[in-house]
């Protein structure tokens, strides 16, 4: 059983002679070798069951946060500021919201949008006849023309770097809202700030960053590039330090995902 610090690479697989399973405490896979595993005969195990529900729910916080200005709000009254005008906030209800991506996360926001009058359209590129009754399936075009607010919810890959860019951000019709509770390196921060200066963004929530480390555990944010520092200090932007899945109810959701797991490989009782 691995965290995501230890790098499982062919020469790691090679050393367990008797390796029967690798499972994955959490969703990513980024640092395992999926390919010679699948070569080795080897199942990977991941636990995305765990934690949809905190990500879910934490990707609907940031979008409210973001869209009523709450992180803002919360700073000047406790500094003694009482500003109603300039913290006026735009509602879910009547938006059209994009889902990237339609597994465990993507579903678990779907499903907590549903009682904000808000249509959700989903677009995933692994799938197909995947719409349901929280979200119906449309084309990536379609998604682009139509959403006033985007959550990103896919896997990294080589293919999903930067995913969300410069051209992503232009070929959407509305200027949109933005929330990537999933991996930081599908998104291209400086093509955001770009998006965000210009207006072609309203604001951004960012539970994850570009910048992480394999690990995740930590981050030297003062020398971060200049993008990240326009974050820091613009009051469209809300910023999480990748904890959209980090709840206590998750840290033994993870774990009981994966005994299921393991046990259903040896027919085993839980």
């Amino acid at each position: 059983m691995v965290r995501s610090r230890l790098q499982v690479d062919q020469e790691l697989l090679d050393a367990g002679g008797r390796l029967q399973f690798v499972a994955r405490y959490g969703v990513g896979v980024e640092h395992i070798d999926l390919e010679y595993a699948a070569q080795r005969g080897i199942p990977v195990f991941t636990s995305p069951e765990g934690s949809r529900d905190t990500v879910g729910e934490h990707a609907l916080g940031m979008l409210l946060m973001l869209m009523n200005y709450l992180s803002r709000a919360d700073r000047e009254v406790k500094n003694n500021q009482w500003r109603r005008e300039p913290n006026r906030g735009t509602e879910i209800k009547g938006k059209t919201v994009g889902v990237l991506g339609y597994g465990n996360m993507g579903k678990a926001f779907a499903k907590r949008l549903q009682g904000f009058e808000a249509e959700v359209i989903v677009y995933d590129k692994y799938k197909e006849d995947y719409g349901d009754a929280n979200a119906s399936a449309v084309s990536l075009s379609e998604l682009q023309a139509r959403a006033d607010i985007v959550s990103v919810h896919i896997p990294y890959e080589p293919a999903n770097h930067h995913f969300v860019d410069a051209d992503f951000i232009g070929n959407c019709a509305k200027p949109i809202y933005l929330v990537n509770t999933a991996r930081g390196t599908v998104l291209n921060t400086a093509d955001l700030v770009e998006g965000l200066k210009t207006g072609k963004v309203l604001g951004v929530a960012l539970d994850v960053l570009e910048y992480e480390e394999m690990s995740f555990t930590k981050l030297d944010l003062a020398s971060l590039p200049e993008p990240f520092q326009y974050l820091k200090q613009a009051d469209n932007v809300v910023l999480s330090p990748h904890i959209a899945g980090w709840s206590h109810e998750s840290k033994k959701g993870h774990a009981l995902a994966l005994a299921q797991k393991i046990s259903d490989l040896y027919d085993l009782k839980m």
